[in-house]
């Protein structure tokens, strides 16, 4: 069997393409007050993921915040185990934002609550 080089060039470019990470996966979430992006960046199709990032904007002032975050999960009964997805977390000086998976988004500053708003995930544009 006889490939030309050509031919050859791309059946690997095929066979490279097929192990690339697939394309980080967004999902908004829209509240009273805010729209935030949750984009998840991770190449591997597991629940836990350290790059994570966050992109809010407040909908009255329009004022935008980009973070970077990552999943959290309950812990399993061994202690060590992810158990339950719960949401994203990120962190900007000392406030931490909070958007769970039942779409609850939450900033505390150390552990004082500051905001919490149910919003409805859609489907990002």
């Amino acid at each position: 069997m006889h490939f030309t080089k050509v031919a050859l060039l791309a059946l690997i470019l095929t066979a490279t393409a097929t192990c690339l990470p697939a394309q980080a996966q967004a999902q908004r979430l829209r509240t009273e007050n805010f729209q935030v992006t949750v984009i998840h960046n991770c190449a591997n199709d597991g629940p836990i993921c350290d790059d994570v990032s966050y992109v809010g904007t407040n909908l009255n002032f329009g004022e935008m915040i980009r973070l970077n975050g990552t999943t959290v999960h309950t812990i399993c009964a061994d202690g060590i185990t992810p158990c339950r997805f719960v949401g994203y977390q990120f962190h900007s000086g000392q406030y931490r934002y909070l958007v769970t998976h039942e779409g609850t988004l939450e900033v505390y500053r150390g552990r004082e609550l500051l905001l919490k708003e149910q919003g409805i995930w859609e489907t990002p544009e």
